[in-house]
C-alpha cells in the first residue's frame, strides 16, 4: 500500500511539473518573440530603414504587449486563449514593423538620436533575453516572469516617449538607462530568489 500511495504521488509530482514546465516553455516563447522584435526594430534603425520617431511608436505597441504578457501570467499560468491574444497582438506588431521598414521614412543611423535609441532598444533584447533564459532554465516561473514584463513595458513606455517627437536627447536617455539599471536588477534579484 505505501508503494502504491508513493507511486500515486510520484505520478501526480511529474504530471504537476510537467504542466509547469510546459506553461514555462509557452511564457519563453512569447518572450523569445518580445527579444526578436525588439531585435527587428534595432535592426532597422542601424539601417535607417526606421527613424528614431518610428522606433519609438513600436516601442510604444512593445510596451502594450509587455502590460499584456505581465497581466496573463500575473496568476501563474496562462490559458489558451489568452496566448492566443498575446500572439495576435505580437502578429500585429510584426507586421508593423515590417510596414514600418518598407515605407518611404528614412532615419539616420548616425545620429545622436538614433544611436541613443539603437542602444536603449539593444538593451531591451538583452533583458527580453534574460528573461527568456529563466523561465528555460526554471529560475524564474510565470509568475515573476510577468512581474518583469511589467518592468519591461514601463522601460518600453520611455523610449516610446522620448522619441514621439523624433529625437531622443542625452537626459531622456539618461532616464531610461536608470530604467533600465533597475530592470536589470529586478532580473538579477528575481532569477538568485
Amino acid at each position: 500500500m505505501k508503494n502504491h500511495n508513493l507511486a500515486v504521488a510520484l505520478i501526480t509530482s511529474l504530471l504537476f511539473s510537467g504542466a509547469a514546465l510546459a506553461q514555462n516553455a509557452d511564457a519563453a516563447a512569447a518572450v523569445q518573440r518580445d527579444a526578436n522584435q525588439q531585435q527587428r526594430i534595432e535592426q532597422g534603425l542601424q539601417s535607417g530603414q526606421l527613424s528614431t520617431k518610428e522606433a519609438g511608436k513600436l516601442e510604444g505597441q512593445e510596451k502594450r504587449i509587455d502590460k499584456m504578457e505581465a497581466r496573463d501570467m500575473k496568476n501563474g499560468t496562462v490559458s489558451a486563449k489568452e496566448q492566443a491574444k498575446i500572439n495576435a497582438a505580437q502578429n500585429r506588431e510584426s507586421a508593423a514593423i515590417t510596414a514600418d521598414k518598407h515605407n518611404d521614412v528614412k532615419g539616420n543611423p548616425a545620429s545622436k538620436s538614433s544611436e541613443r535609441m539603437q542602444a536603449d532598444v539593444q538593451r531591451n533584447v538583452n533583458q527580453e533575453n534574460r528573461i527568456e533564459n529563466g523561465l528555460q532554465s526554471g529560475q524564474l516561473n510565470n509568475k515573476q516572469a510577468g512581474s518583469l514584463e511589467r518592468g519591461q513595458a514601463h522601460v518600453d513606455a520611455k523610449e516610446s516617449a522620448a522619441a514621439a517627437n523624433g529625437h531622443v536627447s542625452a537626459k531622456e536617455q539618461a532616464s531610461i538607462q536608470h530604467s533600465e539599471n533597475h530592470q536589470s536588477r529586478r532580473i538579477k534579484h528575481k532569477k538568485q530568489g
